[in-house]
């Protein structure tokens, strides 16, 4: 749990994704991190139709921020590998 804690603390403000011990996914920007909890904004497709860049009312934002416990984590890894 600590190493968990060490590392979303360094990487505030970066997206991550993270595999929790029930295998569900949670991909997003670290907003915070406390000694039990690292609350993340989800990454959420925003309106409009087929892949866009932000423009013409679509892409991607993030949605309403949500805590999730250190202990429940299974996987941390940067997502910028991932998407960019």
């Amino acid at each position: 749990m600590d190493r968990y804690y060490r590392f979303c603390h360094q990487n505030v403000g970066r997206v991550a994704r993270i595999t929790d011990k029930g295998g569900r996914l949670h991909v997003g920007r670290i907003v915070r991190v406390s000694p039990s909890k690292v609350y993340i904004a989800p990454m959420i497709r925003r309106g409009g139709r087929g892949f866009a860049y932000g423009y013409y009312g679509g892409g991607w934002g993030w949605g309403p921020v949500y805590g999730l416990g250190l202990g429940l984590i299974a996987g941390v890894a940067l997502a910028g590998l991932f998407f960019w």
